[in-house]
């Protein structure tokens, strides 16, 4: 008895040492696949082949002794073991980035990199040409900034810093407002010459407009906000692209939707006034609590909050401005950042 009960006792202590001996990367990939629900694209996510990913589920599911997913033609689904477990394993997660938050903060000065990522629209046509300036007066902060629709989690260091146009909601985050950009429909000179400019959304459906697809504005954004059923033949260009639409625009493909700041920072178009058009966007500026200890995150974060200021450039305020009205208020911004050539030079 005393012999079964040691031979008990090691096979227990066995299992113990292996399900502790569980690969961190086996763990991340059991995250990855929970939130993706399917291994091909928790496979794009991590940058490693299906199979590996595969591979390393089997491996975990054989160690913890049991099924994490539930695999049907319509994708993953966490078995009830799997859910109990997610928890825990997110809290691992984001413990494990503490510690490379900590790490990077390690040596707290104003020297290093700071990853900024924004919407591209506002990245390119804003915060670039000011980094400019910036980096003539923080020569030993370099500002790493990512101009992509794609938002950026902060919690798991995809980024320092986001810019975006939904608030997050995890706790571990401060959230500030930065402002709102409101946005109006604009075309160009030649455009309008060639086939007018529509003065409501009914006669919209007579024009060709430059359509944005990304993953942080919504496909069905544009007819809902239109008042339209379907895009259908109104569409001429589709792009992920902000400054493909405002290339596109200038050069007379369609009607496109800008920031109202357009032209008061000097792109050579006009604003297309359609009876009960309004929209607008929240920017929300997000970074880690980790990160008010870091001198040169508050750098960067102080500067953004100073560019992005309402009470100095009147196109953030909440209340909409007209295009044209921002022309005279913006004077100072478009003399020193202005884009007239910034995209196309000679539009036609």
């Amino acid at each position: 008895m005393q012999q079964l009960l040691q031979r008990g006792a090691a096979g227990m202590q066995h299992r113990t040492d292996e399900v502790l001996d569980a690969s961190w990367d086996d763990l991340k990939s059991f995250l990855a696949c929970a939130r993706c629900k399917s291994f091909r694209n928790a496979a794009e996510e991590l940058q490693v082949t299906s199979t590996t990913l595969m591979r390393r589920i089997d491996r975990l599911e054989e160690r913890i002794g049991c099924k994490l997913f539930l695999r049907d033609q319509s994708g993953l689904t966490l078995s009830d073991e799997g859910s109990a477990m997610i928890t825990d394993v997110m809290e691992m997660e984001r413990h494990a980035f503490n510690v490379f938050r900590r790490a990077a903060n390690s040596a707290n000065d104003t020297a290093g990199t700071v990853r900024v990522a924004v919407t591209e629209g506002p990245g390119n046509f804003w915060i670039l040409p000011r980094l400019i300036d910036f980096q003539k007066t923080y020569r030993k902060i370099t500002v790493d900034l990512r101009c992509a629709m794609e938002q950026a989690d902060v919690a798991r260091l995809e980024s320092d810093i986001a810019i975006q146009l939904e608030p997050p909601t995890n706790p571990d985050l401060i959230v500030t407002k930065l402002g709102r950009l409101h946005i109006y429909p604009f075309a160009s000179e030649a455009y309008q010459e060639a086939y007018g400019t529509p003065s409501s959304m009914a006669e919209l459906r007579n024009h060709r407009i430059i359509k944005q697809n990304a993953p942080q504005v919504d496909d069905s954004a544009y007819a809902r906000i239109l008042g339209l059923k379907s895009l259908e033949g109104i569409v001429g260009i589709k792009t992920n692209s902000s400054i493909g639409v405002l290339y596109a625009v200038e050069r007379g493909a369609g009607i496109g939707f800008l920031p109202t700041s357009t032209i008061a920072l000097g792109v050579p178009l006009i604003a297309v006034d359609m009876d009960g058009f309004s929209h607008y966007a929240d920017l929300w500026l997000t970074y880690h609590k980790e990160f008010r200890n870091s001198d040169r995150h508050k750098v960067v974060i102080d500067w953004l909050k100073r560019i992005f200021d309402p009470r100095t450039y009147a196109c953030f305020r909440d209340e909409f401005i007209h295009p044209n009205a921002l022309v005279p208020m913006m004077e100072g911004a478009r003399e020193s950042f202005g884009l007239s050539g910034y995209i196309a030079a000679s539009p036609s």
